[in-house]
């Protein structure tokens, strides 16, 4: 029986830390790791952004406290999104950067801003688009990583669903609220305030 293991050594020399293996592998299977990187530090500026922008629209639903609490689980949400897929920047070579106005510039979509005139439809229109980019901005990457790149296609694909949740919650609230008209999202409440059931990076210990 050969005592040879196929997996042992590869085109990364041992100990060099000057390369890695998680880039390698994406290369082999015909991606490009570093594109993948790229657009994943936009994406994630997209999230920042929107966590920061949906905290001041959601302070305007004043009297809406129903409006309110969906939009909180959207935003923490989204801060959830940010913090799954910072770590793999790191892991695919790059950083976030280290201007926050940059981060912001880099953002994959427009921000959230509140518009000139608050009201609960004006800002569940703005909501809705906000929602709308991300879906979009997701489902690209996934279309990148799907073939070449299991760990960022996981990450990417359960963001995606939340967002698509997010897309429904506010088509359904908008067309009450502007239309008069019902148009169901089939909507449960999170189990707490940014739940985030499917991407939500589970505390290693109590202290996380």
């Amino acid at each position: 029986m050969s005592d040879s293991k196929n997996h042992g050594s590869g085109s990364v020399s041992p100990a060099d830390t000057s390369d890695r293996v998680g880039m390698q592998v994406i290369r082999e299977r015909g991606g490009n790791p570093e594109e993948i990187r790229e657009t994943l530090i936009d994406a994630i500026g997209a999230e920042f952004s929107t966590y920061y922008y949906y905290t001041n629209l959601r302070t305007h639903l004043a009297g809406h406290e129903d409006y309110k609490e969906i939009t909180e689980d959207a935003r923490l949400e989204d801060r959830s999104h940010f913090e799954l897929v910072m770590p793999r920047v790191y892991e695919l070579g790059g950083h976030i950067p280290v201007d926050i106005g940059d981060f912001m510039n880099r953002a994959s979509c427009p921000h959230a801003e509140l518009p000139d005139d608050p009201t609960a439809e004006n800002i569940l229109e703005v909501l809705l688009e906000a929602e709308r980019c991300a879906i979009r901005t997701w489902s690209e990457v996934c279309d990148m990583t799907q073939d070449c790149d299991p760990r960022t296609y996981d990450m990417a694909s359960r963001i995606l669903q939340e967002e698509i949740d997010h897309e429904a919650w506010f088509i359904e609230l908008l067309s009450m609220e502007r239309d008069g008209e019902v148009n169901p999202a089939g909507h449960f409440v999170r189990d707490q305030p940014g739940d985030a059931p499917y991407s939500k990076n589970r505390s290693f210990n109590d202290s996380a």
